[in-house]
């Protein structure tokens, strides 16, 4: 059997019974299967997913039986099957048929008929599948045609019109750079690339955050310039987010939601390894994995605490030079690699979640000194968790001031989406 799309059918199965992270379970069995062809399981796997609404809905035409009625193995293998069929030229389509009857005989004796019938009608009617029109339900065929919920259609097209909103929807489902970046405290940028391209990477600097760099190229991070912690993995959004914070050598700062650590790392870096810089998380267990990648990192004035950032730490009131609160979010601004965010069923969420972003900005501002920084940042795409929140605190907070403010979208900056805010507290003789 083919090991490739073995691998991929077990990701896809534990995505679909287990609710399992793509990211996550993908690197799981590829590790456990051993796959000749790495790559490929990572399209098919990644492809399937951020198209799931879209497979279903062809499938539909050619099925009676209701999908959510059928077994996830056979579900699964069709929605691989139809995607290698729409979207993988390199897939004859023979080939593509073959497999998946394969798959069905291994993982569902008895259906690989049909499995076969199905996929063959497809390719016989495929002219006849159609969208429903636009005009009749523009949410709907938004929806289908990028494989959304409809609550997300829902709330780009209200704030951004359709066009932008349908150049945004078609963002998400495109393939991200794999970006890293530089550790100012071991390297330069152009040193780093010029080893990497010497290794045989395609490398290029990043045009928005100063340490990154965009590399195309395998087992990256099983080499000795990762273990020995010249640079990180990290998206530019989530950089350009640490130059906004700007923090200075010898300053006290806080994050106050951390995990995994990598504004903190940034921070560090930034800073020189000069100052301290307290990374809590509500969850003990992600502690040990940032306190290990600040070894790597060689990264000394990182200290990690378990602490509920709704609550506020008396000892720190008034202490920090810059407090980051990159808040819990809903995520609608990095579905490119967090696909399953696109298929959360409503939004009944977002009013839940506002109301922790909510009291996580007042708690943070807690910890700022006169004169010092607050920045307020969220990986999603939504009014009401990122300019609605600002709006909200600083109406109730009159010695505060914006002072910066950035909206990164996907379409339009080629990053993640990503919001910061950052806010100045006025000084002790200015209140």
């Amino acid at each position: 059997m083919d090991r490739n799309r073995k691998s991929a059918y077990y990701t896809l199965l534990d995505v679909e019974n287990n609710m399992a992270y793509s990211n996550i379970a993908l690197k799981s069995h590829i590790n456990r299967g051993r796959p000749d062809a790495p790559a490929f399981v990572r399209e098919l796997t990644y492809g399937v997913v951020k198209n799931k609404i879209y497979l279903d809905y062809v499938l539909s035409n050619f099925i009676r039986t209701p999908l959510d009625k059928l077994k996830s193995c056979d579900l699964v293998i069709l929605r691989m099957g139809l995607y290698q069929l729409l979207f993988m030229n390199s897939v004859p389509e023979y080939a593509a048929v073959d497999e998946s009857v394969n798959l069905a005989k291994r993982f569902s004796p008895g259906h690989e008929g049909f499995v076969n019938g199905v996929l063959r009608q497809y390719l016989r009617d495929k002219d006849y599948v159609k969208l429903p029109p636009r005009e009749d339900d523009e949410v709907r065929y938004l929806s289908l045609k990028y494989s959304y919920a409809e609550w997300i259609v829902r709330l780009w097209l209200e704030r951004y019109g359709s066009e932008e909103a349908e150049a945004l929807l078609g963002a998400g489902n495109e393939t991200p750079d794999f970006v890293i970046r530089v550790n100012a405290l071991k390297a330069k940028r152009e040193d780093v690339l010029e080893r990497l391209v010497a290794k045989g990477y395609d490398v290029r600097a990043g045009e928005r955050a100063p340490q990154s760099l965009i590399v195309k190229g395998a087992n990256l991070l099983e080499g000795r310039m990762y273990k020995s912690g010249l640079f990180s993995v990290q998206e530019e959004g989530s950089q350009i987010a640490v130059e906004i914070v700007d923090p200075q050598p010898g300053e006290l700062v806080i994050d106050v939601c951390a995990a995994p650590g990598g504004k903190s790392f940034a921070m560090a870096e930034k800073m020189g390894d000069r100052g301290k810089i307290y990374a809590w998380d509500i969850y003990k267990r992600k502690l040990s994995q940032i306190e290990q990648e600040a070894k790597r990192l060689g990264i000394r004035i990182v200290e990690t605490d378990a602490w509920d950032a709704t609550r506020v730490r008396p000892s720190l009131v008034g202490k920090a030079d810059r407090v980051l609160a990159d808040v819990p979010c809903m995520g609608l601004g990095v579905v490119r690699r967090k696909p399953e965010i696109k298929y959360k069923e409503n939004g009944d969420e977002l009013a839940s979640i506002t109301k922790k972003q909510t009291e996580i900005l007042e708690a943070s501002s807690n910890y700022v000194k006169p004169g010092g920084f607050l920045v307020y940042a969220t990986c999603s795409i939504s009014h009401q968790e990122n300019q609605g929140v600002v709006a909200h605190f600083l109406k109730n907070h009159r010695d505060f001031k914006r002072v910066d403010m950035l909206e990164l979208m996907p379409h339009i900056d080629k990053t993640d989406g990503f919001f910061v805010c950052k806010l100045r507290r006025s000084d002790a003789l200015d209140d």
